[in-house]
């Protein structure tokens, strides 16, 4: 009996790290801040929080598709993580999970998403979520991370969908302020992303991945970051405009989108090659709007 506990102990012991590097592989720190912003947009669309039962199935829905993208992500980029110090300790280059495994639980994953959404919520979400499961596996890591600095814009169009899909999800129909909140969140990502690939750009050299940074130089990232900040300051006004916040929103929109303008033209006019802070307010910066759009709502 003592030595079967002991064997039933050892086996949970050692099964724990397989099963974090399992939950490491499907990221789930871009999972929390997707259903995040998928609940801002079904509670957008409602004017209020809608039904627990729709909640939780287009939560479920768009965790799993989250995790599923992520996990085909990691196990199509593994030879790139391999390269690179900033992830060589991912689970498949770390040894921590098999490819083949990562591969069958992304594509599980994916698979559910689509069946929860299809039968729970409703098509155009299940749609919607297939073709940016489509679009980030495919059109952004197989094929144009490796190849074009355009990536980030292609790969930029699936990782917008999050409030789109939650928006739709209570009302099934892309309108303006679906077309608002896609905008937003496109606009975002190039400063977000550009400023961190700046600290990295030595590495996705050696790995050959062909992004902004790489294959334009520092100088005209720094611009391009200048550029989408300021149309991402312009952006962040819609929902004011078309009716979808007031007065409170559009102060605190304004006042942090010139904020975050304001950073990035000091990083283009400075000798700096790196500037982490500009990443980090990135962070806070949409959060913030759709807090305060939540809270002022039309």
């Amino acid at each position: 009996m003592m030595g079967r506990t002991v064997s039933e102990v050892g086996s949970r012991v050692s099964a724990r790290p397989t099963l974090l590097a399992y939950a490491i592989l499907t990221k789930p720190g871009i999972v929390v801040m997707v259903l995040i912003s998928t609940l801002a947009g079904m509670y957008i669309a409602q004017k209020g929080l809608p039904s627990h039962h729709l909640v939780i199935w287009t939560l479920l829905g768009i965790g799993m598709s989250t995790a599923g993208a992520a996990t085909l992500n990691n196990y199509l980029d593994r030879d790139i993580d391999m390269v690179m110090r900033r992830t060589s300790g991912r689970p498949i280059p770390s040894g921590g999970v098999q490819p083949h495994r990562a591969l069958a639980l992304g594509l599980a994953l994916s698979i559910m998403s689509a069946f929860v959404l299809y039968n729970y919520v409703n098509w155009l979400s299940a749609a919607v979520s297939t073709a940016a499961i489509f679009n980030y596996v495919v059109m952004y890591t197989l094929w144009s991370k490796r190849n074009t600095p355009l990536a980030t814009f292609i790969g930029g169009v699936g990782g917008a969908t999050p409030p789109v899909i939650g928006y739709i999800a209570v009302r099934p129909e892309l309108d303006l302020t679906a077309l608002v909140l896609f905008l937003i969140i496109f606009a975002w990502q190039h400063p977000h992303f550009w400023s961190l690939a700046l600290k990295y750009v030595d590495e996705y050299k050696s790995a050959g991945v062909r992004n902004l940074p790489v294959v334009s130089g520092v100088g005209e990232t720094k611009k391009q970051i200048a550029l989408w900040a300021t149309l991402l300051a312009v952006a962040s006004l819609f929902p004011y405009f078309t009716g979808m916040a007031g007065a409170a929103y559009l102060t605190c929109a304004a006042v942090s989108g010139v904020t975050f303008m304001g950073m990035s033209l000091w990083f283009l006019f400075s000798a700096r090659k790196v500037a982490m802070p500009l990443f980090y307010y990135s962070i806070v910066h949409l959060p913030l709007l759709f807090c305060m759009m939540l809270l002022d709502m039309a």
